[in-house]
Order: C-alpha cells, then sequence, then structure tokens
C-alpha cells in the first residue's frame, strides 16, 4: 500500500534561519524558467515494472517541450514539504512508433488511467467551478489516453524508505480491472482531493480509446505468461 510520511521522517532538521534568507534573496533575483513552463498537476498510480501490482500514488507537475513530447516531475504529496520520488515523460504515438522494439517495452499506455477514473486533475470543488473544470479536465484527457509514458521513480516511498535508495525503478501503468486495489487506493486518494473515480468515469464513456502498440505495457504482458 501507498505510504505517505509526515516530513519529520525525513532525516535532518529544520531548515536554519541563514538558509532561509539565502533562498529567499535567491528566489527574488533568479529566474526559474523551467519550472514556471509547469501547466498541469495530474494524479494517478503507478506500479512496479518488476513487480506489478505494488504501486506509488504520485503528483505530476508536467510541461510541453514540443505538441509531441511532455516531461513530469513527480511528488508524493501536493504539499510544500512533498518529496520529489520521480520523473515521466509522455510521447505520441508516432514518436513511440519511431523507437526501436526494445525501448518501446519501456513505455505504457494512459487508456485505462483515462477511462477508470484513475487519472484526475486535481483542481476547484466548489459546485459554481466544478463543471467548468471537469469539461476541460475530460478535454486533456482525451489528449492524454494515446499518449505514451516512460516513467522512474527515484524514491521507494512505498516501502518507508527515508531516503532515496538504491536505482531508480522502472514503473508502469494499471492497464485493467483486478490488477490492485483500485476501489481501495483509489477511494482514499479522491477523499483527499474531494474528487469521485466513479463521475470520472461516467463523464469520460464518450473519449475514444486508441488502438494500444503492441509493444507498450510489456511488465503486465511478462506477468501474464508466466
Amino acid at each position: 500500500m501507498a505510504a505517505h510520511l509526515a516530513p519529520s521522517q525525513v532525516p535532518g532538521g529544520p531548515l536554519p534561519v541563514e538558509d532561509k534568507i539565502l533562498e529567499t534573496g535567491a528566489s527574488m533575483i533568479q529566474d526559474f524558467q523551467p519550472t514556471k513552463q509547469l501547466c498541469a498537476h495530474l494524479n494517478a498510480f503507478h506500479t512496479y515494472a518488476d513487480e506489478p501490482g505494488r504501486y506509488v500514488e504520485a503528483n505530476h507537475y508536467c510541461a510541453h517541450l514540443t505538441e509531441d513530447v511532455r516531461q513530469c516531475i513527480l511528488y508524493d504529496s501536493p504539499g510544500p514539504n512533498a518529496r520529489l520520488i520521480g520523473i515521466e515523460y509522455m510521447i505520441t504515438p508516432q514518436l513511440y512508433a519511431s523507437l526501436p522494439p526494445e525501448e518501446r517495452k519501456l513505455w505504457h499506455s494512459h487508456a485505462y488511467e483515462v477511462k477508470s477514473g484513475m487519472l484526475i486533475m486535481p483542481g476547484p470543488t466548489a459546485p459554481g467551478l466544478q463543471q467548468a473544470w471537469e469539461t476541460a479536465e475530460t478535454q486533456e484527457m482525451k489528449h492524454v489516453i494515446g499518449l505514451y509514458g516512460k516513467v522512474y521513480h527515484l524514491w521507494q516511498t512505498d516501502r518507508g524508505d527515508a531516503l532515496p535508495l538504491g536505482e531508480p525503478k522502472l514503473m508502469t501503468s494499471f492497464t485493467t480491472d483486478g490488477q490492485f486495489d483500485f476501489e481501495g487506493a483509489v477511494g482514499e486518494r479522491d477523499k483527499r482531493f474531494g474528487t469521485d473515480w466513479k463521475r470520472k468515469k461516467e463523464l469520460r464513456e464518450g473519449i475514444e480509446v486508441p488502438q494500444i502498440h503492441q509493444d507498450a505495457d510489456a511488465a503486465w504482458k511478462r506477468r501474464n505468461s508466466m
């Protein structure tokens, strides 16, 4: 099950006053152009490619490099003390098809994440704003559903690691019902964000599922062949 450690469980003491002053000054002078390009916050669950079923919740903060390439920074929460746990790249089917076969096996589809209601764009929950936001979110899902993602996690927070230990772990997405405790994990997430995966699923019924390349989602195919 996904773990959520408090900031106090990460080694080290509070940030010294001197560091706070220096960082405040730097933030007023330096120009953080790469992070200013972030334009979308997505939330979903990843599973380990070498251990399908073991999962981690990830908050994606994404930016477009081009029309065909996105890059995302992954955090374990949307809070100010969130830990950076990984990275994800997303590309269009055209770029994916151009990759070598062995490389394509490292990438996963997003169709199930979108259609099941697992993948969300956290936003306003006030009745007056929710409908407009959901319309925009559903439109964004029409674009995401066809993308392929390659994701590595650097920090295995689900096993309680206090630091990012070991080598990066290739992750993948869930592809069908029954692969993990969907209602328990996603339901708990929805309570925190004020969302409802069942409603998302209903709103996305009209989104067409693209044909998924046979080389994608290799981790589940290896597991099913055993």
